[in-house]
């Protein structure tokens, strides 16, 4: 039985986005119209084959892969200035809610812009209180999560936005602060042209998200349980 090939992203793929980024008007658009469906359609194959590979591992509330791609559109609406197109193909892998936290996402763009990330883009003030109190209280765990060996080799540290100084009610002094100081909990990951249009690249990109499982397991623990430990 003659074997499948791996689902892979396409040097056409790539190529689209750029000559769309030099060229990023309507007209140009319109030209190129098939170009685009094609690596439309690439991308939806990408991410139906990531789907199916996490679905594996995890509960993932994603119905397809074409659902979790972000519009190539922009929003012109309030920026008139604004280029019409985005210059990449976004997509996001959101688990299943309420039990299960954090989300999967990922960015194909070409000159070294693509990235992977693992994390939650912007809790909400009561999910973020409930962080903070877990960090608080309970930091060596914090610091045993995200400086594990295989979250260190695939994405080094914490990132996302952050407060300048202490949130309110919460010591300045404490250990833990650059975690205190957190609005958003990202594990990102810079990806090179090179990688993202490897044969393997579909399975690199499932290993990378599932080093972040362990951290997702308590921050969903931290987040379905109330101050009181309810």
């Amino acid at each position: 039985m003659k074997k499948e090939p791996p689902i892979r992203i396409q040097r056409s793929t790539l190529s689209f986005l750029s000559d769309l980024e030099a060229n990023n008007d309507r007209e140009w658009f319109a030209a190129n119209k098939q170009r685009y469906l094609v690596a439309q359609e690439n991308m939806k194959q990408f991410a139906d084959a990531l789907l199916e590979r996490m679905q594996r591992h995890d509960n993932i509330a994603t119905e397809s892969g074409a659902k979790s791609l972000m519009r190539i559109y922009t929003d012109q609406r309030f920026h008139k200035d604004r280029p019409p197109y985005a210059p990449r193909f976004g997509g996001r892998l959101a688990r299943v809610k309420p039990a299960l936290r954090g989300g999967y996402f990922f960015r194909i763009q070409p000159g070294g812009r693509s990235t992977i990330t693992c994390g939650s883009m912007g809790p909400n003030a009561a999910d973020l209180r409930l962080i903070r109190m877990d960090v608080l209280y309970d930091l060596p765990t914090w610091k045993k999560l995200l400086q594990a060996k295989h979250v260190r080799a695939n994405f080094n540290t914490l990132q996302g936005k952050q407060l300048r100084t202490a949130p309110r009610g919460f010591p300045k002094d404490h250990p833990g602060i650059d975690l205190l100081r957190h609005t958003q909990f990202l594990l990102r990951r810079p990806v090179p042209d090179k990688q993202v249009l490897a044969p393997d690249f579909l399975e690199q990109l499932v290993s990378t998200l599932r080093s972040a499982r362990p951290w997702f397991d308590h921050m969903s623990a931290v987040l379905t349980t109330d101050e009181n430990g309810q």
